[in-house]
């Protein structure tokens, strides 16, 4: 098989990760793997497991973008492309376009891959054109057959995101210098409950109700950290340094933490006592909750969209209702005493995914 995915760009991101595990796998299989894209720095990775790229501005806003749906025809013509999935909007429909100028008898087949919960309308109704649709989580085909309910619910797919059990194996310690460094750089930490909110500092990712956390279990007599571990979004610098003056204005200052951008984040997810997901607008996955999970570390988050569904699953007693600080503050005065278990092994795992979404371009593949 030929295999062409396109998306905006490959410069860092779930969708982005995940394009290059699926590339490096059909590589392994013995298909021929193509990305499209405007480049980033994972494209030598890309070229180091065997795939090509190719470097055209797909996803960028601009008449001029046009111009790749004949550029695109002809490379799905020269290289008897068998599947085109798309990964994103812009470039979803500009591969549609392309493929609509090629004979029906000759078209590779369209597979979409709805990432997120996008705003409702004709721009984003393009990720239900592909002949398979793939939702990410059961929460994505809910908002697929809510929003979009003329599509046929037998061409979506579910196929969960998955974590590679080697990188976060259940159980996983930190190597020895790692601690040393961390006890080093970290010294507040020393005895504390250990509570991490991970994730950019942009809103809706719940940093004010992980302060108000962190507050009410002080209040409890509970020695605590939290640990707020993410970069600064460069546009939203007035939300970040509104953090950090409410932490100021709590009292925090000796119990909070701003870590910014960590590349180490299993790491730190491994000695935390516990992992937060408290985004105040539901998300169509959970990955960092299902990171957290697989190594074993108890998750708490709200119950809603895709981590609900994954907390549902895997960590039930880690479900909170949205806003709920308070609830969230007595499951966590019980951390320490033993009455929360750890988290069950699970299935959300890479080769799963990465087994589904091969055998669906396969079926396809297959079909005249």
């Amino acid at each position: 098989m030929t295999i062409v995915q396109l998306l905006p760009s490959l410069q860092d991101g779930g969708v982005e990760r995940g394009t290059l595990e699926v590339a490096q796998a059909l590589v392994e299989r013995g298909h021929r793997s193509m990305v499209v894209s405007a480049g980033g720095r994972m494209v030598e990775q890309l070229h180091a497991e065997g795939s090509e790229h190719v470097n055209w501005s797909i996803g960028k806003k601009s008449l001029l973008t046009l111009r790749f749906i004949w550029k695109l025809r002809r490379l799905f013509r020269k290289r008897r492309v068998d599947v085109v999935h798309a990964r994103s909007r812009l470039p979803a429909w500009i591969a549609w376009f392309a493929l609509q100028g090629i004979p029906k008898k000759n078209r590779p087949h369209f597979v979409t891959t709805v990432h997120g919960l996008y705003s409702v309308g004709r721009y984003s109704a393009v990720m239900t054109k592909g002949e398979r649709v793939i939702a990410v989580s059961e929460t994505v085909k809910r908002y697929i057959k809510t929003n979009y309910p003329s599509v046929d619910v037998n061409r979506v797919r579910v196929i969960p995101r998955g974590v590679d059990l080697e990188m976060f194996p259940y159980d996983f310690t930190p190597s020895e210098s790692w601690l040393q460094q961390w006890c080093d750089d970290f010294p507040q930490l020393d005895g504390k409950l250990v509570l991490t909110l991970p994730g950019r500092l942009t809103r809706l990712k719940g940093h004010h109700d992980f302060i108000d956390l962190i507050r009410c279990l002080k209040r409890k007599a509970i020695a605590v950290h939290g640990l707020i571990v993410g970069g600064e979004d460069p546009r939203r610098q007035a939300y970040a340094e509104e953090l950090r003056e409410k932490v100021v204005q709590r009292g925090l200052q000796e119990d909070v933490t701003f870590t910014g951008h960590r590349s180490d984040v299993r790491e730190i997810y491994a000695i935390s006592d516990a992992v937060f997901s408290l985004s105040t607008k539901p998300e169509s996955f959970g990955r960092t909750t299902l990171e957290a999970l697989s190594l074993g570390v108890p998750v708490f988050g709200y119950d809603h969209g895709g981590v609900g569904e994954i907390l549902g699953r895997v960590y039930p007693q880690g479900r909170v209702v949205v806003g709920g600080v308070d609830d969230l503050c007595r499951l966590l005065a019980n951390l320490r005493d033993g009455s929360l278990k750890r988290p069950s092994r699970h299935n959300y795992t890479l080769a799963h995914m990465l087994a589904l979404t091969l055998a669906l371009y396969e079926e396809l593949a297959a079909r005249p």
